[in-house]
């Protein structure tokens, strides 16, 4: 599968929705819009590649034809791969088992590389890092998250990747989505992130549960997209420091201005 369209139905109302728009693998797509305005709704369509038989109307093409039953329905090799807002583990074993669990289940060769390539680009992802012998219902969310993401670049075939709302993730985003469209995924991603959604070639404006607009990222936004990026580097900072039991008394406004290290950034007090 090289290409997935779509294709509009209707609003809240039943007004008919303008919708037309075809995105090709390493595309990256991101949906924005007032919560409650239906960007997850949109997801679960492309998820489930409705064909008008969702309460929207929407329907998803594969290469610019209708789906066929076995890829809307098989379970074993699904075209879409959806990572939620919220990601817990209940499986009794490490991360290493339920690696090469998955690794088993695609047929591909089960070996300790597999598993280092993985965890090597989740924790790149995650300031908190992830051993192999861990178990998986120890990790925290954004550990989850970030495990999940390199599973899905890395051994998913599915070569859409639906993300709902990645801010929430506590990962490196810029990095994540750099991984995906790295594996050649088709990218969709429901976002309030202005980064996030700067980051993508185009973005969807839905407003109540039909899309309203498809605006092109223009190259004076490609632009801010470096300033943005600088600003969130820096809250970055801002949460290590606070994870480290150090204070945040220092001249913030200098430090948003000139972008460097504090005296105490450089040299913070740790927890005790």
């Amino acid at each position: 599968m090289h290409s997935l369209t779509l294709v509009g139905g209707h609003d809240k109302e039943g007004r008919p929705e303008v919708l037309d728009v075809t995105l090709n693998r390493g595309d990256i797509l991101c949906i924005v819009g007032p919560t409650g305005a239906g960007k997850s709704r949109l997801l679960e369509d492309i998820g489930c590649l409705a064909q008008g038989d969702t309460p929207t109307g929407r329907r998803v093409l594969l290469d610019h034809r209708i789906p066929g039953e076995a890829q809307r329905f098989s379970l074993g090799n699904r075209l879409v791969a959806q990572l939620s807002q919220t990601m817990h583990f209940i499986m009794d074993m490490s991360v290493r088992e339920f690696i090469l669990m998955h690794g088993e289940s695609r047929r591909l060769d089960a070996e300790q590389s597999l598993v280092d390539r993985i965890l090597a680009c989740a924790n790149q992802l995650t300031g908190e890092a992830i051993q192999g012998d861990m178990p998986l219902t120890r990790l925290s969310g954004g550990q989850s998250r970030s495990l999940m993401i390199a599973d899905t670049a890395l051994l998913s075939p599915a070569p859409v990747v639906l993300i709902d709302e990645l801010e929430n993730a506590g990962v490196d985003r810029q990095r994540a989505l750099e991984l995906l469209v790295g594996e050649d995924k088709i990218l969709l991603i429901s976002t309030h992130d202005p980064v996030l959604a700067l980051l993508g070639d185009r973005r969807l404006c839905i407003r109540r549960g039909a899309v309203r607009e498809l605006i092109h990222t223009t190259p004076a936004e490609r632009r801010n997209v470096a300033f943005l990026s600088g600003i969130n580097k820096r809250f970055l900072g801002l949460r290590e420091r606070l994870r480290a039991g150090a204070l945040l008394d220092f001249d913030m406004p200098a430090y948003f201005a000139e972008g460097g290290e504090t005296e105490k950034e450089a040299n913070p007090q740790g927890c005790r």
